[in-house]
């Protein structure tokens, strides 16, 4: 895309935003580099590394997530790695390591093993980056957290600074000697011994002169202490001075070793850097996208046209939100920046959007050539769910004030050239963006001379969103075949713009209305009014009429929307309500029933009492289901036999047989049953015919209805393979159950063997109070290795 037309499009405006919201100078490089991509496998690529970012970068960290932050800026090191006599320092190769462990952090990170379904295109990202494996121990092993080379980085360097250490600990104790010896507390400092140009002094007081002898090294700024090495610390602090000496040459070596490996493995470490600035890029893409609530629109064939819905120009919805930001309490927001759909149906190529001065036609066209800039980038943009773009190969943006002084050249002649430069390269893959195409010559050559660009763009198959005030443009929309008209929308009675878009209709330019609006004087106005109705072009009235009836269908539609939102709300709501209720029930029933099998275990409620408040309890566990169901079903306003409907007074799903108007009833199948029911308990049920109809009963298995569920009561139990006390418990609760349930007969599996676990069942059974009698299976059924059991 030509950087004329992403300029105009404030498309630089977008990458220094994202720019910004990078943690890294790497990344903040990257981000400002951002351009539209080559091809649309590119694209769709750059969109699926972005969606699948957000899937890796969503995982907990105890379950391999990661986070990223910033980390120093290497690139400058990296570059100039490999230039002769560099002596890189060691904070130059404590930034490296930072660098290093992050980035090694992150491949790990990425490389799980449930990558290669849930991010696979990140997964390639990491695995054509081959980490310095040998450069990250290395440098990890050398130097510490604090930026300082380690002990441990050599030998040699282990053994200089642990007789440094002997020697430091030899001089304090020399000095405590010393100092208790001849009484030098009284002179010393707050500190005992300190390091003056590496030498060990002692910090004392001034009025110490010619007590003792030795070197003053320095004073304090205060002069009241003196720096002062004793004779007897003469000896010491020279070798100290020779294993300082050999400490900076084994540091150099290490620093010598450290950079070997960085020749040797540079573009491993340049590509980890590579991989961290675009996670950074990934992440402030999400952070955008946050923003202004965007994602990344995907790309379809060039015949299903453009579909941008509910979008918002990306650099108004960013100022939208700084204005939130500022102004915490005062109205503003998202809200503030109007949603637009553009939309350009299959078969249609140009958009020609008309209507009144500072109704949003330019901020249209800006729009969608942003957005499209931006999804060709690989970049979020506000729009809802369900918009898709073409591929774009080429985007042609002729909007503003491209005149130049310099060059001798106005806006209109600027426009020219530019279009017969692109005229050859336009396509069916191109975009050209037509603001006020022809308005500064002529107006009839000028309209003349955009219709002739409008065909020869549309004969080359080129989509054009157009702007124009031009009443010959208006007609040519409305007419001309792959064209389609669209007008902004202005409120009838303020005539403040609405920032909409009525398709298939055309606006009036409303000059007069925005000058008197501006304060313009009334006579100038009157006067204007007069010659354009001499020249018999007031076609304002009927426009103004048009955009009326299109504001108040654009009201309308808005209302019948936010009445179906809020319905969805409420039926969410309702829902959310009844699934407490019936959670809270279940409990409750489940309470009472344990509560009823004890009591009719220890006598104190006969079983016909048991199983009647059994069934009671069934009943309002399941009440508050119906109650949902039936409170979203929509009544009926005119029965009709064949109708599938839903009768609330017995909950149960039927079909109208008959309908008697004037007894206000209908006669409802249900499932066999016949009955007349009033019009009041019917409801329709949104159930197809045949799925209300009466359905034969179905026999179920009883090893498949004890599969089914764990907690449903089953009518077969298993126990082989148990032992006696755990068949035992078993048994017990199946048997409670199969009595909760209603069952009068269930079989126990218990197999043959040497009969002990039979005959431990049996001990149990007769002991049971609701088992009525039981008995070993018939052969066909499995003879002795199973038993029936009937219930009271």
């Amino acid at each position: 895309m030509h950087s004329r037309t992403l300029h105009a499009l404030e498309f630089p405006q977008i990458t220094e935003h994202l720019a910004s919201l990078c943690l890294s100078p790497a990344g903040r490089e990257r981000a400002l580099e951002l351009r539209p991509l080559e091809d649309a496998a590119a694209v769709t690529h750059a969109a699926r590394l972005y969606d699948e970012s957000a899937v890796w970068a969503a995982r907990p960290m105890g379950e391999g997530g990661f986070a990223l932050g910033s980390f120093p800026d290497v690139g400058a090191f990296l570059r100039v790695a490999e230039k002769p006599g560099l002596q890189p320092d060691t904070d130059a190769f404590w930034a490296l390591r930072e660098m290093l462990r992050l980035a090694k952090a992150a491949h790990a990170s990425i490389a799980l093993p449930e990558a290669e379904d849930q991010w696979p295109h990140l997964l390639a990202l990491a695995q054509e980056t081959p980490l310095p494996v040998q450069l990250t121990a290395a440098l990890l092993r050398c130097i510490s957290d604090d930026g300082l080379i380690r002990d441990e980085s050599s030998p040699e360097l282990f053994q200089v600074r642990s007789e440094l250490r002997r020697l430091h600990q030899n001089c304090m104790r020399r000095v405590k000697d010393y100092a208790m010896q001849y009484n030098m507390l009284a002179w010393l400092q707050d500190e005992f011994m300190t390091l003056s140009s590496d030498r060990y002094v002692l910090p004392l007081k001034a009025n110490f002169k010619g007590r003792m002898q030795g070197i003053i090294h320095d004073w304090s700024q205060t002069g009241e202490t003196c720096y002062f090495e004793p004779m007897f610390l003469v000896e010491i602090n020279n070798r100290l001075q020779e294993l300082k000496r050999e400490e900076r040459e084994e540091e150099h070596k290490v620093l010598a070793y450290l950079r070997s490996l960085l020749l040797a493995e540079l573009p491993g470490a340049r590509a980890a850097l590579e991989l961290l600035a675009q996670l950074d890029v990934l992440q402030a893409k999400r952070r955008l996208a946050a923003e202004y609530d965007g994602r990344c629109v995907p790309l379809s064939p060039v015949e299903e046209g453009v579909c941008l819905l509910e979008t918002r120009h990306p650099l108004l919805a960013l100022v939208s939100l700084r204005q939130r930001k500022d102004e915490r309490g005062k109205s503003g927001g998202l809200q503030q920046v109007r949603p637009l759909d553009i939309v350009l149906r299959p078969g249609e190529r140009a958009l020609i959007i008309t209507g009144g001065n500072a109704g949003g036609k330019t901020v249209c066209l800006k729009t969608l050539g942003l957005c499209v800039a931006m999804t060709l980038s690989g970049l979020p943009v506000p729009a809802a769910a369900g918009s898709h773009l073409p591929w774009f190969g080429r985007v042609d943006a002729f909007i503003g004030d491209e005149q130049s002084l310099e060059d001798n050249v106005s806006t209109f002649t600027a426009q020219i050239q530019h279009l017969a430069k692109a005229w050859k390269h336009l396509d069916s893959t191109g975009l050209v963006l037509l603001d006020e195409f022809g308005a500064g010559t002529d107006p009839a050559q000028g309209a003349a001379l955009a219709q002739g660009v409008l065909d020869g763009l549309l004969d080359k198959q080129t989509f054009v969103l157009a702007a124009t005030h031009f009443p010959a443009l208006k007609t040519y929309a409305l007419s001309r075949e792959g064209a389609r008209a669209a007008s902004v929308l202005f409120d009838p009675q303020s005539k403040k713009p609405l920032f909409k878009l009525a398709y298939d209709q055309v606006g009036a330019s409303q000059a007069l209305d925005v000058a008197r609006e501006h304060g313009l004087p009334e006579s100038i106005l009157r006067r204007a009014e007069h010659y354009l109705l001499q020249d018999g072009q007031d076609t304002s009235a009927l426009l103004g009429r048009l955009n009326a009836l299109a504001a108040e269908r654009e009201q309308e539609i808005t209302r019948l929307r936010q009445e179906q939102e809020k319905a969805r709300r409420d039926t969410q709501i309702m829902r959310e309500k009844t699934e407490k209720e019936r959670l809270r029930l279940h409990d409750e029933v489940r309470a009472k029933a344990g509560e009823l099998m004890r009591a009719w275990k220890e006598g104190r409620a006969t079983h016909k009492q048991a199983l009647k408040e059994m069934s009671r309890l069934r009943a309002d566990l399941a009440a508050p289901v119906v109650q949902e169901e039936t409170s979203v079903l929509p009544q009926i306003e005119h029965f009709a036999p064949g109708q599938q409907v839903f009768h609330t007074v017995f909950n149960k799903r039927g079909v109208v047989t008959d309908v008697d108007e004037r007894r206000k009833r209908v006669r409802v199948d249900l499932n066999g049953v016949s009955l007349w029911a009033a019009m009041k308990d019917v409801r329709q049920s949104g159930q197809s015919a045949q799925a209300a109809a009466p359905r034969a009963p179905q026999r179920v298995s009883p090893v498949k209805a004890a599969i089914a569920n764990d907690d449903a009561p089953a009518l077969r139990l298993d126990l082989r393979g148990m032992r006696a006390d755990q068949a035992q418990a078993e048994v017990e609760r199946f048997l409670d159950k199969a009595l909760l349930s209603g069952f009068s007969e269930v079989e126990i599996v218990h197999g043959r063997g040497t009969g002990a676990l039979r005959r431990q069942i049996h001990d149990f059974l007769r002991s049971f109070p609701a088992v009525a009698r039981f008995a070993t299976a018939p052969e066909d059924r499995g003879g002795d290795g199973m038993t029936i059991v009937n219930l009271r």
